[in-house]
């Protein structure tokens, strides 16, 4: 039955088709017609284009918020290497497309990984690509909005948006576990340097490990003397500063905060280099002061 008849049958009622003379087998089809009509009409059903094959996504195409431009599988190989990604990681990949990221993390290093992709066809798709994969088990493919998805648990996150979303989500990345690692191809995070950087090609794509808080002032104790104060003012991993101790206050040289490890060195009055590496817990730094004649374990707490 031609779609035209269709349409102008179904708006008839039931009785006058029959009082038209319609016999009961056209009758019958008529009315599995208008069954089936909405969901083979539907937009979203993902059975195929008009020459049968399942749905692909094209290069260029419009998204929500992006341009769907695929990473290439060298980035991708070296985005994931230079954040150190193993079995242990839980990856999400922020506007995942076609899975590529999702399905190599799973793939290649064995991590748990999850996609969050805002169209629902390209959603499917790489739900199919990660089952061709034989990945199916590792990758979980989310459709819905990565401003509203919880991916708090991730210990690396990837993404490939526009410069002003990465800056949307900057207060989320870094508000996350000390030492989570993020990876964007092409676009930085404005006045959140990297901490590295990789390129493939004409490709590139950078890395940040999330600092831990250490802005303020600290009292350290374990040291000869008594107890010093140690006073540090932050700009995402950038941090300097100063230790005062006997009535004697030093400058911090070099002091840098990756993760959840912070380190800085200081002259002595001996005229000697004095370097502190430890790791920070909330309000308590934990570490060591090593220098020509010096190793001892010190602790502080912030004030």
């Amino acid at each position: 039955m031609k779609l035209h008849l269709l349409r102008s049958a179904a708006a008839e009622p039931l009785w006058a088709l029959l009082l038209k003379g319609y016999s009961r087998r056209r009758f019958f089809l008529f009315i599995l017609a208008v069954a089936l009509f909405p969901a083979l009409t539907h937009p979203g059903l993902a059975l195929a284009s008009d020459s049968g094959k399942a749905y692909t996504p094209q290069r260029g195409q419009i998204g929500k918020d992006v341009m769907w431009i695929p990473t290439p599988q060298g980035l991708v190989d070296k985005m994931l290497d230079v954040a150190k990604v193993t079995s242990r990681d839980r990856v999400f990949d922020l506007g995942a497309g076609d899975g590529i990221i999702a399905i190599t993390a799973a793939g290649r290093y064995g991590a748990q990984s999850v996609g969050i992709e805002y169209n629902p066809q390209l959603a499917e798709f790489a739900r199919r690509k990660a089952l061709e994969a034989g990945v199916a088990d590792k990758v979980r493919i989310i459709t819905g909005d990565i401003f509203k998805e919880d991916f708090s648990s991730a210990t690396v996150v990837t993404l490939y948006l526009y410069p002003d979303l990465n800056m949307r989500l900057r207060p989320t990345l870094l508000a996350m576990k000390p030492g989570t690692r993020v990876v964007s191809h092409a676009f930085t995070m404005g006045e959140w340097e990297p901490d590295d950087t990789v390129v493939h090609e004409s490709a590139r794509a950078y890395l940040w490990v999330v600092p831990a808080s250490v802005d303020g002032e600290w009292t350290i104790s374990g040291l000869e003397g008594g107890q010093a104060r140690l006073y540090l003012q932050q700009t995402f991993q950038q941090v300097g500063g100063t230790l005062t101790r006997n009535g004697l206050t030093q400058p911090l040289v070099g002091a840098r905060v990756r993760g959840d490890e912070l380190s800085f060195k200081l002259i002595s009055p001996q005229r000697e280099v004095v370097e502190f590496t430890g790791k920070v817990s909330g309000s308590q730094i934990r570490g060591t002061l090593s220098g020509a004649n010096l190793n001892t374990e010190v602790e502080g707490r912030r004030r």
